[in-house]
C-alpha cells in the first residue's frame, strides 16, 4: 500500500445504497480524505457482489487503504467483500460495533444496510470507524487466524 494510499477510501454501494452513499462520501470528503466511488450511482438493479469485488480489487492494488459498503441490509455485500482474503468487512449498525470491529477485528472495511440503518447513526459509526486504532496484542493473534 503506498503512502498516499492512506488517504484514500473507496466506497461502493448496489442500488439499495446510492442515497446512504452520498452522505458518507461528502462526510469522507469534508474530513479531508480522497474518496474512490465505484459506484453505483442510479437506482437500476444491480449485483452486490459486483460492487464487493470492485472494492476489494481497489484495496487489494493499493489504490484505497479503507473502504465503505452499503447495501440494502448490509449482510449480502459484506459477506461478497468477505471472500477476499485481504479484506476485512464488518457490517455494523452503530457506534459501538464500529469501534469494537476497528480495536478488535482490524477491519477495514466497513459495510452498512441502507434500509436498516440510520443517516445519523451510519454517519457515526463511519466517523468511529476512521478514528478507531487496531488494538493489537491478543487481538493480533486471533486476526493472523483469518487468512
Amino acid at each position: 500500500m503506498s503512502e498516499d494510499s492512506t488517504r484514500i477510501v473507496a466506497i461502493a454501494c448496489d442500488h439499495g445504497g446510492v442515497d446512504l452513499k452520498t452522505v458518507l462520501k461528502d462526510d469522507l470528503a469534508a474530513r479531508g480524505l480522497e474518496v474512490l466511488d465505484l459506484g453505483t450511482d442510479g437506482s437500476a438493479s444491480v449485483d452486490y457482489p459486483d460492487f464487493a469485488n470492485a472494492l476489494a480489487a481497489a484495496l487489494a492494488e493499493g489504490r484505497a487503504a479503507r473502504g465503505v459498503l452499503i447495501c440494502g441490509s448490509g449482510i449480502g455485500i459484506s459477506i461478497a467483500a468477505n471472500r477476499h482474503p485481504h479484506i476485512r468487512a464488518a457490517l455494523v449498525h452503530d457506534a459501538l460495533t464500529a469501534r469494537l470491529c476497528r480495536e478488535h477485528n482490524d477491519a477495514n472495511v466497513v459495510a452498512f444496510g441502507a434500509r436498516v440503518t440510520g443517516v445519523e447513526t451510519a454517519r457515526d459509526a463511519l466517523r468511529v470507524f476512521l478514528d478507531t486504532p487496531f488494538e493489537g496484542g491478543r487481538h493480533q493473534r486471533r486476526v493472523d487466524k483469518l487468512g
